[in-house]
């Protein structure tokens, strides 16, 4: 393999600059095995949730599919809660940034804010503020998290319901992360 001329990425040169993006996006092709694999590992810990985080994952996915949202929102519903095995109590940041360079900003925003705005259904029991998640009122994606909770997160813990499976959202998975991303990701502010 050819390698860059510098030892400092101060001195680096167009060149170099240009054979490490050819070289780091061809190594972002095993980002949708590696996705699905972290997706099929089995939970850490029982929580006592009625059905373990993949089939919540694929319920998530298979109301929103559904529902006729669009692929990235479906591949979105599957992986939001894809860090809870790595990184429990800022799973959604985790999720987020996994996401964010092939997600719209709308859909990068719901992923982040979704473990804030599902403290709605339970913080009343724990004695803190159940509308924590009404800072973010007024933000241009607020009512979408609010509707993403609602529709696909808080209701998705059902052993009952058809749920798809894995294989019915891989193709998606693939395809989301084939994608070149399109946005100057320096200049989004992640926590807006």
């Amino acid at each position: 393999m050819k390698r860059v001329s510098f030892i400092h990425m101060k001195d680096g040169t167009a060149e170099d600059y240009r054979l490490i993006g050819e070289s780091f996006a061809a190594a972002q092709l095993p980002l949708a095995d590696e996705v699905l694999e972290q997706l099929r590992k089995p939970d850490h810990v029982d929580i006592g949730l009625p059905i373990d985080r993949l089939q919540h994952a694929l319920q998530s996915a298979s109301r929103a599919l559904r529902a006729g949202e669009s692929e990235e929102m479906v591949v979105a519903c599957l992986l939001h809660d894809i860090g809870d095995n790595l990184a429990s109590w800022n799973h959604p940041e985790l999720a987020a940034a996994i996401l964010r360079p092939y997600v719209s900003e709308r859909v990068h925003w719901i992923v982040l804010h979704h473990g804030l705005f599902q403290t709605h259904y339970y913080n009343h029991h724990f004695g803190r503020d159940p509308d924590a998640r009404d800072r973010y009122r007024g933000h241009p994606h607020y009512r979408a998290c609010v509707d993403f909770c609602e529709n696909y997160d808080q209701n998705c813990f059902d052993p009952a319901y058809d749920t798809l499976p894995l294989e019915a959202f891989e193709p998606m998975v693939r395809r989301l992360f084939a994608k070149v991303p399109d946005r100057d990701l320096a200049a989004d502010d992640p926590g807006s």
